[in-house]
Parts: structure tokens; sequence; C-alpha cells
């Protein structure tokens, strides 16, 4: 593989990553209601699904990845169910002052989170139709070498977790200037609309 592919790929990957759409929402919302941190598990999510559909594209499952209309579906339904679920308890949370959260804070493992990060990326044809669709025809997926796929495969998780990871710093950070438990209700609210936006939009899309 040469580096002008390598760098066109990362440059697509780049535009792919930086268009708004549910992903981004999702993970900005997420970030303004719980902060940064637990964000990171949700970002691990999405860019475990773009790895999933960089592979089904290198291995010539383009087919296999169309034809798998019902999981897909299904991967839709149960990811956008549970934005709009994480969406609606964030807006009825009962609002705590961002610097007596992080006192009094507890740390979990949130699974959820990562599966609603892969369930975002795997239901969204955004993401289907670049892998699937127009990743092939500016790369020679046949002719790649394990090698190639490990480079690939690397630069395709930094820069997702660059721009991603961004979007999430830059909630956070915005996150911290509100102290009051007036401000943080509307900051629940407003982040859980957003979420429960990011999961309708990904159930009304086919």
């Amino acid at each position: 593989m040469s580096l002008v592919s390598v760098l066109s790929f990362a440059i697509a990957i780049f535009v792919l990553a930086l268009t708004p759409g549910p992903g981004v929402f999702a993970i900005i919302s997420r970030s303004l209601a719980s902060g940064f941190k637990t964000t990171l598990v949700m970002i691990v999510g999405c860019i475990t699904g773009d790895i999933i559909f960089l592979l089904f594209a290198i291995m010539g499952m383009s087919a296999i990845a169309q034809t798998m209309g019902t999981l897909f579906l299904l991967v839709k339904i149960v990811g956008a169910a549970y934005l709009i679920f994480l969406g609606i308890k964030i807006w009825i949370s009962k609002p705590v002052p961002v610097n007596q959260q992080q006192i009094n804070g507890k740390k979990a493992v949130r699974y959820g989170n990562y599966l609603s990060g892969l369930g975002i990326t795997l239901s969204n044809p955004k993401v289907i139709l670049f892998y699937c669709g127009f990743l092939p025809t500016f790369m020679d997926l046949p002719s790649m070498t394990g090698f190639d796929i490990i480079i690939v495969t690397t630069v395709l998780a930094m820069v997702l977790s660059v721009v991603l990871i961004s979007y999430a710093y830059l909630a956070s950070s915005a996150r911290l200037f509100f102290s009051s438990t007036r401000s943080v209700k509307w900051l629940n609210r407003t982040a859980g609309t957003v979420m429960i936006s990011a999961g309708a939009a990904i159930a009304a899309k086919s």
C-alpha cells in the first residue's frame, strides 16, 4: 500500500468522523451529561463498529453486510431505543452541581455506553455506505497484505479517536461552567433532548 493511499484513507476517515451525525450528537450529549471519562467508553464502541466494517470491506464481505438487513434493522432499533432511554433518563435526572458530582461520583463500568456506541456505528447508513461502497473505489482492498490491514486499522483508530475525543473533551469542558442546580437542570435537559433526537434520527434512517 502506497503512502498516498494511506493519506487518502486518513483524510476520508477524518471527514467522515468530523461530519455531524447521530454518533457525534450522542457523544456530545453524553459528555455534557456525564463527563469526559464516561464518554470514552462510548467512543471505543463507535470505533469498534468502524473497525468491523473496515474488515468486512477488506475481506470482500460487502455483499454479506448488505444482505444482513434483518440483523442491522434489529441493531438499529435496539441502538435507537437505548439512546432514547438514556436521553429520557438524563432529561429527568435530579440536577446535581458538577463540582458535587466530581466529589461524590461513583465509578462503574459503562457497558451500556460501549454497546450504545457500537450500535450507533453498526446501524448508521452513512458508515455502511462508506466502507462497503465508497472505500473500495479508491483503495485496492483485495491486494492488501496483513501488514497493510494493520496500518489502515491503526490509522482508522487514531483518526477517529482524535476527532471523537476532541468533541467529547470540548463538550465536557463546557459542562464545567455549570455550577448551580438550575444551570445543571437545563444542561441535563439539553443533553437529554440531543440524545433522544440522535436516537430518533437513527430509527428514522433507512
